[in-house]
């Protein structure tokens, strides 16, 4: 069964209506209107019509006001419509277009100049359509392919930092919960006027994205040195000190080759390479102290060192969240950035919630 667009007319004198319908009705589905009021009320039937003639008499109104009717209260953008219009109606023309008719006849019409004109309306419809279709389809495939792409890199990014530590029972709930930590964080800070411009939702995600890579170094620490289970003696301590230089180099090298930097990889070095400074300047590897030391790397301090008190190690038992929380606040202003501090405390339930759904490993027995 052959589709037949729905074709509605609208004039004042029937004949004209029946000269019209003849014409038309072998090819399309003909509804009929005497006025503007009836053409209303047809066209807010389903289903909608495909295009509209307004005829040069309609006993009501003018065909322009009709048309202003049917444009406010029924047509959608892409139904339409073509006007009948009296030869010497030259300013009526003008109108017309202005308020935007597809296209304007004039009459008396020739019959098969107004099926051209009617059919190619209706092509230009259908290929709108398609192409509204097509461009749908398109952004659903651009969106698909870059949420892929950003699933693909966390991935990336994951397996890279697990990697730097496989050899550490739980580093994979490690990375989870600092990467929570630190956006956690972030939202809360935002709210203060100082850090709002730098802490945008664009940049919370990427911060997000780059917080597991902040002990990637770790990866060229000496196994004897990382895993040993007491205190590092000062030349061990030393050698772990070079973590920071090892994943801030890694990440520079990454930057050298792709000829650039973007705010993923900044954010990466400067995480891997200032997480361990202090706000009293007593950190390494640098030294920096206060404002010195980039956002990033502050909020990953504070995250860091919440996990690692909260979990239990060979040689201690893990702290309760009240004592790692306590400790914390103790550091402000010393060890960490009073902000980000005072950040914590305001959502230090969030802190809890996330330990309590990526939980740390039990520290494997010595027996």
């Amino acid at each position: 069964m052959n589709f037949k667009a729905s074709i509605l007319i609208v004039d004042g004198v029937s004949d004209n209506l029946g000269q019209m319908e003849e014409l038309l009705q072998e090819h399309y589905h003909v509804r009929l209107a005497r006025s503007g009021e009836d053409a209303l009320r047809i066209a807010q039937q389903a289903p909608r019509p495909d295009l509209i003639v307004l005829g040069g008499a309609l006993a009501d109104a003018d065909s322009v006001r009709v048309f202003q009717g049917l444009t406010c209260q029924v047509l959608s953008a892409d139904i339409p419509v073509i006007m009948l219009i009296s030869a010497g109606g030259a300013e009526l023309e003008q109108r017309a277009w202005r308020e935007g008719v597809a296209d304007v006849v004039q009459l008396p019409f020739v019959p098969g100049a107004l099926q051209a004109r009617i059919a190619t309306q209706l092509r230009l419809r259908a290929a709108d359509a398609m192409l509204k279709d097509q461009h749908r389809h398109f952004e659903h495939l651009v969106a698909e392919r870059a949420r892929d792409a950003g699933l693909m890199q966390d991935a990336t990014v994951l397996a890279m930092a697990v990697l730097a530590e496989s050899r550490d029972p739980g580093v994979g709930q490690h990375v989870l919960r600092t990467q929570r930590y630190v956006t956690a964080l972030a939202r809360e800070l935002r709210f203060v006027s100082a850090y709002t411009a730098e802490l945008t939702n664009e940049h919370i995600a990427l911060l997000h994205k780059a917080a597991p890579l902040h002990d990637i170094g770790k990866v060229g620490v000496a196994d004897a040195v990382l895993f040993k289970p007491g205190k590092l003696s000062d030349s061990e301590f030393e050698q772990m000190k070079l973590h920071t230089v090892y994943g801030r180099d890694a990440i520079a090298g990454v930057e050298r080759t792709l000829g650039g930097s973007n705010g993923f990889l900044r954010y990466a070095r400067e995480i891997a390479y200032s997480h361990q400074e202090k706000w009293d300047g007593s950190g390494y590897p640098q030294g920096l102290a206060g404002a010195a030391i980039p956002l990033s790397a502050r909020l990953m301090a504070v995250a860091d060192v919440y996990d690692a008190m909260i979990t239990a190690r060979a040689y201690r038992p893990a702290f309760t969240h009240e004592t790692a929380v306590e400790l914390i606040r103790q550091g402000r202003g010393e060890h960490f950035d009073p902000d980000v501090v005072d950040a914590m405390l305001v959502i230090e339930a969030r802190f809890k919630a996330i330990a309590a759904e990526f939980p740390p490993p039990e520290p494997e027995s010595k027996l």
